[in-house]
C-alpha cells in the first residue's frame, strides 16, 4: 500500500501490503463511505488482517417498501435515492471483487446483525467510518459497547468530513460556531490539506468462512419489493465511486471554470447540463472522498493566477458542508423548531392542501411547479431552485412550517443529508443563521430571469408545451 498526495484523478496505483504484523480477522462495516479510495476504515481493516469481512446491512428502517407513501419508495427515502444507493453498492462490490474480496450484504436491524456477525466470525477488529447523524450516533454506542465487551478492537475514524466537528466545538468553548465566517476562523486548514491519501490497492485480504448468516449479493429494486417501472422518469445521475471519480475528473478538467466558480451565479434552469458539479449525492454517500475533492481543488488553485474564494467558490461549498455538520452535531434537536435553542419559534400555518399542492408541483406557479416536478422525477435540482421553492413554502408565500418542507426534501433528494438539509431549511425560512426575511425569491420574476423562453418549465411541465 502506498500513500501519496493526489497529482491527478487518473493516478490510482498502490503497492501491495508487505507487512503482516498480526494475522487476524477484521470486519469493515460500510454505511456511508462507499468507496475504496481514501477510506481509513478499509485501510485499517485490511492492514495486518489475514481475512476481512466487508459488510453492508440493508436496514428496513430506510429501505423497506412503503406503498402508503406519497411517492414510490420506503417510508423515509424515495426510490431514486434507494436506486442510487444500490448502484453505489454494486460498484463497491465490483471494486472489492477486483481486489480479491466482495461485499457481504445482510438484512435486518444493523445492531443485531453486527452482533451476530461478531459472534459468528470471531474477528478481532471492527472498523467503520464515524457518523454524526443522531440515528447512527445512538446505534454506534450499542455496537461499540458490545464489541468492547467481547474483546473486539473498534476503529471508527472521522473521514466523511474534512474536520472532526467535536474538535471545532471544543476550540469554540464547547459551542458550535453559528456563522460561516466564525467557523472558518476557528477551523483553519484541515489536516488533510497536505496529508497523503491511500487511493487504491493491488489486493485485499480474502473473505473468511461466512457461516450461516444469510449473506446475499447486492439486491435489485425488485428484490427489495419495488417495481422498476414504478417511476416514469428516473434520475439521470448514476451512483457509485466509479461514476463519482469520472464526474470529478470531468468537473475539474476545466481549470478556468473551477477558478471562476461563484455559487450565486449558477443557472437553476440548466438541466441537460447542470451549472454545477452535481457532486453532492456522491459526497452524501461517501462515493467520493471530501478530502480528495479538497486536495484536487487546492491543486487547481495553485495552478491559476486568481480564483474565487469562500463562501462562493467550490472550496467554499465544501466548507459550507463542514459548517452545517459542525452546527448540527453541537445543537440538540437540530432537526426541530421546538427545543432547538438556535431556531426562532414561529407560529407557522397548518395547511395540508397547500402543502400537498407544493409537494406535487400543483401550486399554479409554473416556475415553482417545474422545480418540484424535477425533484419528484430526478431527486435533484440546482441549489438556487431549492432556495426558490423553500422560500415559497415558508416565509415567502405559504408560511408553512419548514419542518414539513424538510420532510419532503429528506424523502426525495438523492443527496439528502441530515445536517445540510435541516440547516438549509432553517436558513431559508429565516428561522436561524439568516434573518433578512424581506429578501424573497419571486416565484415569477426569478424564473423569468433564468428561463425567459420557458424551456425548463415546458420540459418538466409538458402540459404547457403548447403555450
Amino acid at each position: 500500500m502506498q500513500r501519496f498526495s493526489v497529482p491527478s484523478p487518473s493516478s490510482y496505483r498502490l503497492n501491495p501490503i508487505t507487512s503482516m504484523a498480526t494475522r487476524s480477522g477484521s470486519l469493515i462495516w460500510f454505511r456511508k463511505g462507499l468507496r475504496v479510495h481514501d477510506n481509513p476504515a478499509l485501510e485499517f481493516a485490511s492492514k495486518g488482517s489475514e481475512i476481512m469481512y466487508p459488510v453492508f446491512v440493508i436496514d428496513p428502517h430506510y429501505m423497506e417498501s412503503d406503498p402508503s407513501a406519497f411517492s414510490p419508495g420506503s417510508s423515509r427515502a424515495g426510490v431514486n435515492r434507494i436506486r442510487f444507493l444500490l448502484e453505489s453498492l454494486k460498484d463497491l462490490d465490483s471494486s472489492l471483487k477486483k481486489l480479491g474480496s466482495r461485499l457481504l450484504v445482510l438484512k435486518g436491524e444493523p445492531g443485531e446483525v453486527l452482533f451476530r456477525c461478531l459472534q459468528e466470525w470471531k474477528v478481532k477488529r471492527l472498523c467503520f467510518e464515524y457518523d454524526t447523524d443522531p440515528y447512527y450516533q445512538a446505534l454506534d454506542v450499542q455496537v461499540k459497547d458490545y464489541a468492547s465487551s467481547t474483546g473486539v478492537e473498534v476503529f471508527s475514524p472521522v473521514s466523511h468530513t474534512l474536520f472532526n466537528p467535536a474538535d471545532i466545538i471544543e476550540k469554540n468553548g464547547g459551542k458550535p460556531p453559528l456563522s460561516y465566517q466564525s467557523f472558518l476562523k476557528i477551523a483553519g486548514e484541515p489536516s488533510c490539506a497536505k496529508s497523503e491519501l491511500v487511493m487504491s490497492y493491488f489486493s485485499l485480504p480474502p473473505i473468511g468462512d461466512v457461516g450461516n448468516l444469510g449473506i446475499s449479493e447486492v439486491p435489485s429494486l425488485e428484490e427489495l419489493g419495488y417495481r422498476d417501472d414504478e417511476q416514469a422518469d428516473w434520475t439521470p445521475f448514476r451512483g457509485g465511486e466509479s461514476e463519482a471519480l469520472k464526474r470529478l475528473t470531468k468537473s475539474i478538467s476545466d481549470k478556468a471554470w473551477v477558478a471562476n466558480f461563484e455559487k450565486p451565479k449558477g443557472d437553476p434552469s440548466a438541466f441537460l447540463k447542470p451549472a454545477t458539479t452535481v457532486m453532492s449525492p456522491y459526497l452524501k454517500f461517501g462515493c467520493i472522498s471530501s478530502r480528495y475533492f479538497y486536495q484536487c481543488l487546492q491543486n487547481i488553485y495553485k495552478d491559476v493566477k486568481k480564483h474565487t474564494s469562500p463562501p462562493v467558490s467550490l472550496l467554499g461549498q465544501l466548507l459550507w458542508r463542514e459548517f452545517f455538520y459542525t452546527t448540527a452535531f453541537g445543537t440538540p434537536n437540530f432537526d426541530k423548531m421546538k427545543g432547538n435553542r438556535i431556531c426562532k419559534q414561529i407560529p407557522w400555518n397548518e395547511d395540508h392542501a397547500m402543502l400537498a399542492a407544493w409537494r406535487d408541483g400543483k401550486t399554479g406557479y409554473p416556475w415553482i411547479d417545474a422545480i418540484m416536478v424535477q425533484l419528484l422525477k430526478w431527486g435533484w435540482m440546482h441549489h438556487l431552485a431549492r432556495h426558490c421553492v423553500a422560500c415559497f413554502l415558508t416565509r415567502g408565500d405559504l408560511f408553512i412550517h419548514w419542518e414539513q418542507g424538510r420532510d419532503v426534501f429528506e424523502r426525495l433528494l438523492i443527496d439528502s443529508d441530515w445536517a445540510i438539509n435541516n440547516g438549509n431549511w432553517m436558513w431559508l425560512s429565516c428561522s436561524s443563521f439568516f434573518y433578512q426575511y424581506n429578501r424573497i425569491y419571486s416565484p415569477i420574476s426569478f424564473g423569468k430571469k433564468y428561463d425567459p423562453d420557458g424551456k425548463y418549465i415546458r420540459h418538466f411541465l409538458p402540459v404547457l408545451k403548447g403555450n
